[in-house]
């Protein structure tokens, strides 16, 4: 049996996570969860805003492409600002900030799953000193 065709692609991609996540989830699961949900509403909107493609999605992380690193880069910066404006109502401590990378890479596609490849391959938690509102871009592979 043939395997299916798989496309490749230039593109940016957006991976992002929560620093501190597991933190959270120790102190208030409900709460953390219930935060995390509202964030994630609020970051989905801006990628589709963005003309980005929600590619997957694994507890606190997310990984979207986009054809444009502009596209990808000012996503990023408008879902810090909004979620520092939605941390406004938390109280310091269960305060959740995301940590961003921009990478720009060939990535493959196989029909309706995930992007795969050097693209996707830098998240802000892979890059050294990453902190929470970082937003880490990389010129690719």
């Amino acid at each position: 049996m043939e395997a299916p065709p798989i496309e490749r692609h230039l593109a940016a991609v957006l991976s992002a996570d929560v620093e501190g996540y597991s933190r959270l989830m120790h102190g208030d699961e409900d709460a953390t969860l219930a935060t995390l949900s509202a964030h994630r509403a609020i970051a989905d909107e801006l990628i589709a805003r963005h003309r980005g493609r929600i590619a997957n999605t694994a507890g606190d992380s997310v990984l979207a492409e986009f054809g444009s690193v502009l596209d990808a880069v000012q996503c990023a910066v408008e879902i810090q600002e909004a979620l520092d404006w939605a941390n406004g109502i938390e109280l310091q401590d269960r305060r959740m900030r995301f940590r961003i990378g921009v990478n720009m890479g060939d990535v493959m596609v196989k029909g309706w799953r995930p992007v795969r490849g050097r693209g996707e391959r830098r998240g802000p938690s892979r890059k050294p000193g990453a902190r929470r509102r970082d937003l880490c871009v990389s010129p690719g592979p």
